[in-house]
């Protein structure tokens, strides 16, 4: 479960993560954003939330329901085949796991942005909406 704001190191940290996969724009900081920043290769154009996780290794539907603001806030980015909604996550040791958001379930990514082998879908309810 994420405390407090994003970490400054997590998101640092993740700018080399990110430059692998093609050119990136951090987005101003701010209260009201929806991402960190976005890569932009081929298709999709990735939108991604950086955050500090201390239950790195949970499963993923442990991670879909500890994260409901960062996941409203990126489900409020279109839907579509050629944008990708992620949640990146960061231990205090520095592992990494990625994420990307769909409709109302998230799949497990790998660095290079593919979906992990055998990755089964988690999330039980539609995201994007309060209340």
């Amino acid at each position: 479960m994420s405390r407090g704001p994003p970490s400054h190191r997590a998101r640092a940290d993740a700018i080399p993560i990110a430059r692998h996969r093609g050119t990136i724009q951090v987005a101003a900081h701010g209260q009201e954003n929806l991402f960190d920043f976005t890569i932009v290769s081929s298709l999709p154009v990735a939108f991604v939330r950086v955050s500090y996780c201390a239950r790195i290794h949970a499963p993923v539907a442990e991670i879909f329901h500890d994260f409901p603001e960062t996941l409203i806030r990126l489900g409020r980015i279109a839907l579509h085949d050629a944008i990708s909604r992620e949640l990146w996550l960061r231990s205090r040791h520095g592992s990494w796991r990625f994420f990307r958001l769909m409709e109302n379930y998230l799949v497990e990514l790998g660095r290079d942005g593919l979906p992990l082998p055998g990755e089964i879908p988690a999330g039980l309810q539609p995201v994007g909406e309060e209340g």
